[in-house]
């Protein structure tokens, strides 16, 4: 079973692709036009140990509101589609 998902988004605003492949390597490729989301996005992907692609192209030059509120909405849904049916999933706690 492939735990992959592949989302576009297009709106007045941006233009979004993201694809993820939660039994990736950590493969990242981001490019958003905001420095430090980019930055972020990059670190989710390496750290968490899943492939993240993020295209997007948005208005920023008015500011980076719509582009990472888009890009947000799509790799939600992104990761919801890779999840599938959700089996295998556990939960986690802790507590002090």
């Amino acid at each position: 079973m492939s735990r992959i998902g592949r989302v576009e988004r297009a709106t007045l605003e941006s233009k979004v692709l993201v694809e993820i492949d939660l039994d990736g390597t950590g493969s990242t490729e981001i490019s958003t036009g905001v420095p430090f989301f980019d930055h972020m996005l990059d670190a989710l992907g390496k750290h968490g140990a899943f492939d993240l692609s993020v295209r997007a192209r948005g208005d920023v030059g008015l500011d980076a509101h719509h582009t990472v509120e888009d890009v947000a909405i799509v790799l939600g849904q992104a990761l919801r589609q890779a999840l599938g049916d959700k089996k295998g999933i556990r939960r986690f706690g802790d507590a002090w």
